[in-house]
């Protein structure tokens, strides 16, 4: 077995111990738990039969209409406390997006519902991941699919290959 390298102050990624193994664990399980992959979404929406999941997009109108994901529910997450209950069943998950990475809408989205009693995750990447992974998407023209971004998704795959 080789030796593990010296934690020191000279390498900038071990000058903070790794986690423990189960602390680990527990760290990445529970942040798996609370986000959700664009591909995944995308298999699971794309599956035959109830995909068990609520989509919800909790951008500003505008937004919903430049594009967004089909069947996604749109409920701004400023009108989340006041119309959630009216548009999605407790019982069922929801998982919410907004517009990519740079964006915490998804995050505080989730946030409204969990605090409403909803079952929640947050779609990493939001709409922008969706359209460079290359699904399709309406906006108030119509349907629309861009060609996936290769730094994003694998050739011809749909998935981010992991």
């Amino acid at each position: 077995m080789t030796p593990s390298p010296a934690i020191t102050a000279d390498n900038p990624v071990l000058r903070v111990s790794p986690a423990a193994p189960a602390e680990a664990a527990a760290y990445v399980g529970a942040s798996l738990a609370l986000h959700a992959d664009v591909s995944d979404v995308a298999a699971a929406l794309a599956a035959d039969g109830d995909p068990g999941l609520v989509l919800l997009d909790s951008r500003s109108t505008e937004s919903w209409d430049q594009g967004h994901i089909p069947g996604a529910v749109h409920l701004p997450t400023a009108l989340i406390a006041g119309r959630a209950s009216g548009l999605l069943d407790p019982a069922v998950p929801v998982v919410t997006y907004c517009w990519g990475p740079g964006c915490n809408g998804a995050a505080r989205a989730a946030l409204a519902l969990a605090g409403l009693g909803y079952r929640v995750k947050e779609m990493l990447g939001g709409f922008e991941y969706w359209v460079r992974e290359g699904f399709a998407f309406e906006t108030r023209q119509g349907p629309g699919r861009r060609a996936a971004d290769p730094l994003t998704a694998p050739a011809g795959s749909g998935d981010c290959g992991c």
